[in-house]
This record gives C-alpha cells, sequence and structure tokens, in this order.
C-alpha cells in the first residue's frame, strides 16, 4: 500500500520536473539558511560563554574597603584588612565556602636576559590554579612544597611570555622579579578571558604567597578569592562572609562597603541569556526563509490538486478512501521538502568548508589561531534540528492540499472539466 503511494507520487514529482526543482530550490536555500545560521549561533554561544567561563566557575573576588556604618562601639571610615587570622577563621566556620585563597599583587619588574616588563606580580595559595584556571600548557602550577619552603619559582600567562621569552621555552629559565631571581616553573596558553581584576591573566604572573612576603609587606591580602560550594549559592556565600569578617573586625554586618564583593554568577544568567537570544535570532530568522520556501511547496501542492481533480474523483469511485488521498498529497510534500533538504543539507557541508572560519574576538585579542573566532561547523545536532524542522515544513506544506484533495466529491470531480 504505502509502497504504491510512494510510487505515485514520485510519477507525480516526474510529470513536471522544471516546477518539481523550481519548488526545491526554495527548500534547498531554507535549509541552508538554517543550517548556517544555526552554526553561527551555535559557535558563537560557545566563544561567547568560554570567555566567560574562564574567569572560574562560582568565584567570588572580596575587596577589603572602609566601614560605613557605626557598630560595636567603633566609629566608621575605619579600613577594613585581611589579615591571616581572619583567613584562617573564614577557613574555620564559613561552611558556604569549599575555597579561600588570600591574593597580595604589586607591579613590579620582570625581567628576562634583556626583556623585562611592569606588570602584576601575584602571590596566591596552592587551590588559587583551580579556582580561577589557571591551566598549565606546559609545566606545572604552584604546589604546596613551594608555598612551605618559600621558593622563588614563577608560573607566567602566555603574554607575558611572549614578551619575555619571544616563543623560546621558558619553562626552567631563570627571571628576575625586582631584582630577586625566580625560576620558571610553569606557563599557560591564552586564557582569553572577558573578566579581569588587578591586570589581565594573560600578561600576569603568579608566586607563591610565602615567597611573596620576601619581596613586599604582605601582612594583610590584596583581595580574596572564595568558591562557592553549589552553583547558585553565591548570595549566600557572601552574606556569610561578611558576617562572619563583621564579627571579628567589629563593624555591621549590613555594611556593605566594608567588604566589596565580586561575584561572576551575578552575571552568568545574563551571558547566556544574550548567548541563546543571539542564536534562537538566527534560527528565527532561518526559519523565515524557510517558511517561504514552505509556502511555495504549499502553492504548487495547490495547483497540482486543481489540475488532478479528475484523477482524485476516478480513484475515489474506485474505492480509495479519503485518508489514501491525504497520505498521497501528503507523501508528495514531504519527497518535495525532504528532496530539496537533502541537496540543501550537502550544500550546507560544502558552504561551510568554504567558509571555514569567520572573525568574532580574534582581532580584538590580537589573536591569529581562531581559537575565540567563528568556525562554520555543521554538527549532527544541528543536521538533526534541521531535518526536524524540514519535516515539519514538509508536513504544514502539504497539509492543506491534502486537505482540499480529501474533501472533494467523487461525482462532482468526475464531471470537472
Amino acid at each position: 500500500m504505502f509502497r504504491e503511494i510512494f510510487a505515485q507520487a514520485w510519477i507525480s514529482l516526474r510529470r513536471q520536473p522544471v516546477r518539481s526543482c523550481l519548488t526545491m530550490a526554495g527548500i534547498i536555500w531554507g535549509i541552508v539558511a538554517v543550517t548556517m545560521l544555526l552554526a553561527y549561533g551555535t559557535d558563537f554561544r560557545r566563544v561567547l560563554m568560554a570567555t566567560f567561563d574562564s574567569f572560574g566557575h562560582n568565584v567570588i573576588i572580596c575587596w577589603p574597603g572602609t566601614t560605613s556604618d557605626q557598630a560595636g562601639g567603633e566609629r566608621a571610615g575605619q579600613k577594613v584588612k585581611l589579615e591571616q587570622a581572619d583567613i584562617d577563621e573564614l577557613k574555620a566556620t564559613a561552611t558556604l565556602a569549599k575555597q579561600i585563597c588570600p591574593e597580595t599583587v604589586k607591579t613590579l619588574s620582570i625581567s628576562h636576559e634583556e626583556s623585562s616588563a611592569n606588570t602584576a606580580i601575584r602571590g596566591v595559595c596552592t587551590e588559587y590554579g583551580e579556582m580561577r584556571n589557571e591551566v598549565p600548557s606546559d609545566g606545572r602550577w604552584l604546589s604546596a612544597d613551594d608555598q612551605v619552603n618559600r621558593r622563588r619559582v614563577v608560573f607566567i600567562g602566555a603574554l607575558l611570555k611572549r614578551k619575555l621569552f619571544a616563543g623560546r621555552p621558558a619553562v626552567g629559565e631563570p627571571v628576575e622579579i625586582a631584582g630577586a631571581r625566580f625560576t620558571v616553573i610553569g606557563t599557560m596558553d591564552r586564557k582569553f578571558s572577558d573578566s579581569s581584576y588587578f591586570t589581565d591573566d594573560d600578561d600576569s604572573a603568579w608566586i607563591p604567597y610565602s615567597t611573596a612576603g620576601d619581596l613586599w609587606d604582605t601582612r594583610s591580602a590584596s583581595v580574596l578569592v572564595v568558591t562557592s560550594v553549589a552553583p547558585g549559592s553565591d548570595t549566600q556565600t557572601e552574606q556569610q562572609i561578611l558576617a562572619i569578617l563583621a564579627q571579628r573586625q567589629h563593624f555591621s554586618s549590613s555594611d556593605k562597603r566594608a567588604i566589596l564583593m565580586d561575584s561572576m554568577s551575578e552575571f552568568r544568567p545574563i551571558m547566556i541569556g544574550i548567548s541563546y537570544g543571539c542564536e534562537f535570532l538566527l534560527l528565527f530568522v532561518g526559519l523565515l526563509t524557510l517558511g517561504i520556501g514552505g509556502v511555495g511547496v504549499m502553492n504548487i501542492m495547490l495547483v497540482t490538486v486543481n489540475e488532478r481533480i479528475r484523477e482524485i474523483g476516478l480513484r475515489r469511485a474506485l474505492g480509495a478512501r479519503r485518508w489514501h488521498i491525504r497520505i498521497q498529497f501528503l507523501t508528495e510534500a514531504l519527497a518535495l521538502t525532504l528532496a530539496g533538504g537533502a541537496v540543501g543539507v550537502l550544500l550546507s557541508y560544502v558552504i561551510g568548508d568554504a567558509i571555514g572560519t569567520l572573525p568574532f574576538l580574534g582581532p580584538a585579542y590580537e589573536d591569529t589561531t581562531g581559537a575565540v573566532d567563528i568556525h562554520m561547523h555543521v554538527s549532527w545536532q544541528i543536521l538533526v534540528a534541521s531535518m526536524t524542522v524540514l519535516i515539519l515544513v514538509g508536513v504544514l506544506s502539504g497539509l492543506m492540499p491534502a486537505m482540499r484533495a480529501a474533501r472533494l466529491d467523487p461525482v462532482e470531480a468526475l464531471r470537472y472539466e
């Protein structure tokens, strides 16, 4: 039964090859538009979220400020300091904080042979690398032994490595920081982070917090870097940290100026909304284009119904049921759309490979590797989404003509001239 219906649909489409090809052209153009725009939107979202997430997940930066509310007999205007006793208390009692790391920062000169740069030298704890996604591409990150033994070792960012070593291997090489000799133990690739503080991570150098005390006063930390125990708990973690520090340093727990906190999780929903919003906008434009092709299919199928009224009447007179007629015309509409879709998908792969990479954030980061540019890759997820939309368009395009054909009265159809 269904084999005969498909055979009849194929014969019907072959009667008007030019018309069928022109109708499929609209579908081909529509599926190419949907596929290409989905490929662009998907990679746009990937790059945008990658540059945002490279800062670190669930990270809170706590800045010492100045008290503004008088509490506990203490006058307002006192500078808050983040000392080791405060950090020990937070680690012991802040149950919502997964990791707590003090960071001390100084802008100093770092040099290797004839090359030098003034940049942020950041004294940090061992856990900082995991918290802030400082992933070594060569060598290693700072270890607990480095902290305990106050080793003069340094981990450097990609841009700083380029300035000092000009493409040469850096691990194991000596550098001077403020006149003191350090050994490079690790480097990382470009981080491409769209968020930073003090200075960009790609242009920074990290040393053990204990070692930083040999170069400058580290009795109080510049900032505290904290991670929450779970996504979405940043606000509660901030409140708990503020309450503990307020109790220790005798200021009001509602004093927001005493400890200034920046949480990346506050901005993550905004970034997700922007990225998905752009992707859905591009998908909507593609669907409009494909919808125009679907209207073309519907129009041709309606013309086909008018041309084959006597044939429909004859088939009904010979015993064909209404659902036979509906399936016949739905099959023809689906055959047109699927044939056009198959050609459109193949053409999308060809166009995607021909385009390759489109500039996005590469020029902003002065990067030529294409790591933060748009790659026009047609993935299987995009293919499945495109074919799903295509089948839906095919069904909707053939539904009205099929219903009209099925409602024809056999007697009136046979009399039709």
